[in-house]
């Protein structure tokens, strides 16, 4: 893995990690309390740039010519 990749993995999961952390768990419905709901949003949208990180890196692999 690049650098590149690496650097934005580790802002990925730290961001995704205080969203997770930020979330009151204790609720019965944690989509109905307005302040939840924006942690829920930026923990997805964190865990969703893992997975286009992910996608990418493979992505440059397989362009990467062998000799």
């Amino acid at each position: 893995m690049k650098k590149f990749y690496k650097v934005f993995l580790i802002l990925f999961i730290a961001f995704t990690a205080i969203n997770l952390y930020a979330i009151d768990w204790q609720q019965k419905d944690i989509l109905s309390d307005e302040d939840n709901l924006k942690f829920v949003f930026s923990a997805a949208a964190g865990v969703i740039g893992l997975i286009l990180l992910f996608v990418m890196d493979a992505w440059s692999r397989i362009g990467v010519k062998q000799q």
